[in-house]
C-alpha cells in the first residue's frame, strides 16, 4: 500500500544558481518578481501564488558547472502540508518504507517544520508546513 501523502500543493521550486547576486537582481530588477524573502544566500520570489527560491553554488557544485535540461537538474521541490501531525506520519511512513529522509526538521529561515526525503535518482523533495 502507498504512502499516500495528503497535499494542499507545491509549496515552493528551488533552484541552485552559479552567481547568486547575478540571479538575484535578474529576478528581482529584470523581471521584477516580489520578493517574499531575502537572507544571506536565500532569495524566494513570487511567480504569480508560486514561491520560487534561489540559492548560490556550494561546495559541492563543480567549477563552471552549468544547467542542462538533458540531465536531473533540481535543487528541491517542496509539497506543502496543512498539519504537523500529517508531516509525522509521513516522516514515519517515509521511513518504514526505506525512503532515505530526515525525520521531521525545522527550517530557521523560514521558521517551518519539513521532511526532507529523496526519490530513486536521489532528486531531494521536501513535505513542508504551509
Amino acid at each position: 500500500m502507498g504512502i499516500n501523502i495528503s497535499t494542499p500543493g507545491v509549496h515552493h521550486v528551488a533552484l541552485r544558481v552559479s552567481d547568486f547576486d547575478r540571479s538575484a537582481r535578474f529576478y528581482k530588477e529584470t523581471l521584477g518578481f516580489p520578493v517574499a524573502l531575502e537572507v544571506p544566500g536565500l532569495l524566494i520570489f513570487l511567480a504569480g501564488g508560486n514561491a520560487i527560491g534561489i540559492r548560490g553554488p556550494d561546495e559541492g557544485m563543480p567549477a563552471n558547472d552549468v544547467f542542462n535540461p538533458h540531465r536531473v537538474g533540481l535543487d528541491h521541490l517542496a509539497i506543502g502540508c496543512e498539519d504537523e501531525q500529517e508531516l509525522e506520519r509521513v516522516a514515519r511512513a517515509l521511513a518504514d518504507a526505506g525512503v532515505e529522509n530526515t525525520g521531521v526538521k525545522f527550517d530557521d529561515a523560514l521558521g517551518k517544520n519539513y521532511v526532507a526525503f529523496k526519490d530513486p535518482d536521489r532528486i531531494a523533495w521536501e513535505f513542508y508546513m504551509v
